[in-house]
């Protein structure tokens, strides 16, 4: 048996930019292709919807698409993400939370859990936070 621990992430990362910058490259879709998707679709308010596409890294003919809701919206604080990923018939769900706490004028702590059943597995753990540290990252230099 499980605990919610053992199904989420979280990675904390002060970003050299205000809370109003640092939220609008989560929101804006010509942002976010210049750090967290090939091609991205993003409805910035409480039930919105978004999609990411992104080449695979090994074979750019495959697409990667992930499809979900804009859960919660609170203007440069904090956003809620369900996304929907996988094939047909086999399609996986994690919630993203991502919030934004301003430390001065020109910085930014993000905070970012991400809730998945898949995170009960290490291997799966590991591979996400490698992945969204790569992730933040790549904000991180767009941004700073």
């Amino acid at each position: 048996m499980s605990t919610d621990g053992e199904k989420s992430i979280t990675l904390t990362r002060t970003i050299d930019a205000p809370a109003e910058e640092v939220f609008a490259a989560w929101t804006d879709p010509a942002l976010l292709e210049q750090w967290q998707a090939d091609h991205a679709d993003f409805e910035a308010f409480e039930g919105g919807t978004l999609r990411f596409e992104t080449a695979d890294e090994d074979d750019p003919s495959v697409s990667h698409v992930v499809n979900g809701q804009v859960a919660a919206y609170e203007q440069d604080r904090k956003l809620v993400e369900i996304w929907r990923f996988g094939e047909e018939g086999d399609i996986e769900e994690s919630t993203l939370i991502i919030t934004f706490r301003p430390l001065d004028d020109e910085r930014t702590e993000i905070t970012l859990v991400e809730v998945d059943e898949a995170h009960t597995d290490p291997e799966s753990r590991i591979f996400s936070i490698e992945a969204w540290s790569a992730a933040l990252d790549e904000l991180a230099e767009l941004l700073e």
